[in-house]
């Protein structure tokens, strides 16, 4: 059951993580056609061939038919056009399903992508929903959030991550060196990648334990900061990855696993989605966690990449912090951990930061990391994560 490892990422575009814009606003369908072109050149690939493409929910030109208008635009013809709703989980969602239609003949060219630079203002702007203003992803009227949680309060993901973490901390013990650490290995990363908002700037774990409380016990440097940018891969058949201009990431294990949509309707606030689906993308794979060279993990918040390095198996439920304390997870460590800085230290371009993830670890896998490339590089493990730990996804990439 599962992929047989005939798709892979051949190409990868990715547009620097920028604090303030400073170029020109344009519309989400011309950055759409940037990226795609940019991730084909890399492969080799001319775009009249592409015959696939996997959109999230980021074309502000488009509100339904996003795919076809994407294709209408891009003058495409496809096989497969799927639109993938699960927030941070979206891009491994789409990788999954690009390389799933390819192995089931559908296609053999799918461009994934993820713009997330401004667009130009509206000329007839909307009053902005209230409701939304404070974090809520479900305000229409009858939804469970707006009927029960909006009117009080239990709203944004700072609020909800916030509580994951203090409930695995009650649960587990107080080592908040040891999630700083997070952040802080993670930056040092970051500090010798150009593209990252943190390039140049390492942080100590002390540093982010100095910064200011945001949602107790979550301090500022252990949130993601927003930034503009954007990402794309191409997927492609294992014929035209073997005659790709770079070493090709096969896909060859993957899982999605929803149990719920916000925090307070989990069953467990110790425990996450990622667990079943990490499960899931291992066995696929055929690959031991201990065979793993570096783990790409959608890291929102400090607290996510505890928790996800507990549930996806790489050490025991409440081993986290000892895990943490005991391994250096930057890129010149013995357990790398988001090479690039990750969400953390790169930054969250929209969509694009859970694309970063993909796109660092086919990166890596084609020998192209620079100053932070791994010796080891044949096998990478990632997650997503969307909502507040609701939807959450992973993906095994090996090298050929």
């Amino acid at each position: 059951m599962g992929l047989r490892g005939n798709a892979a990422i051949v190409g990868i575009a990715e547009h620097d993580a920028e604090r303030n814009f400073c170029g020109t606003p344009t519309s989400t369908l011309e950055q759409w056609a940037e990226l795609a072109a940019i991730a084909l050149a890399d492969a080799g690939i001319d775009s009249r061939d592409v015959n696939g493409i996997c959109c999230g929910g980021d074309v502000r030109e488009s509100s339904m038919f996003v795919p076809a208008t994407v294709a209408e635009y891009c003058g495409w013809n496809v096989n497969l056009a799927e639109r993938v709703d699960l927030g941070g989980a979206t891009a491994v969602g789409m990788v999954w399903r690009a390389a799933a239609a390819i192995e089931l003949g559908i296609c053999d060219v799918v461009v994934c992508a993820a713009p997330a630079r401004p667009v130009p203002p509206n000329p007839v702007p909307e009053p902005p929903d209230a409701r939304l203003m404070w974090g809520a992803s479900s305000a229409l009227w009858g939804s469970p959030q707006a009927e029960f949680e909006i009117p009080f309060g239990n709203v944004a993901q700072n609020c909800g991550f916030a509580g994951y973490a203090t409930r695995y901390h009650d649960t587990f013990g107080w080592d908040e060196w040891a999630r700083a650490k997070i952040a802080s290995d993670q930056r040092a990363s970051a500090a010798v990648n150009p593209a990252a908002a943190f390039f140049g700037r390492p942080t100590t774990p002390d540093d982010v334990l100095a910064s200011r409380m945001i949602a107790d016990p979550l301090r500022m440097h252990e949130i993601v900061m927003p930034c503009s940018g954007g990402a794309a891969i191409v997927v492609a058949g294992r014929d035209r990855a073997s005659r790709a201009k770079h070493r090709p990431a096969f896909v060859t294990g993957f899982g999605e696993h929803i149990m719920h949509k916000t925090p307070t309707y989990t069953p467990d606030l110790t425990r996450t989605p990622v667990g079943p689906a990490s499960d899931l993308a291992f066995a696929m794979a055929g690959v031991s966690r201990s065979a793993v060279d570096m783990v790409q993990i959608y890291d929102c918040y400090t607290i996510t990449v505890l928790l996800t390095l507990e549930d996806a198996g790489f050490c025991g439920k409440g081993e986290g912090m000892a895990f943490v304390r005991e391994h250096d997870l930057s890129y010149r460590g013995d357990f790398p951990c988001n090479t690039h800085g990750g969400q953390l230290g790169f930054g969250q371009c929209g969509l694009a930061g859970g694309m970063s993830h993909v796109v660092e670890a086919a990166r890596q896998i084609m020998g192209r990391g620079a100053a932070r490339q791994l010796t080891r590089h044949d096998l990478a493990y990632v997650s997503g994560t969307g909502g507040v730990m609701s939807e959450q996804s992973a993906l095994i990439l090996q090298g050929a």
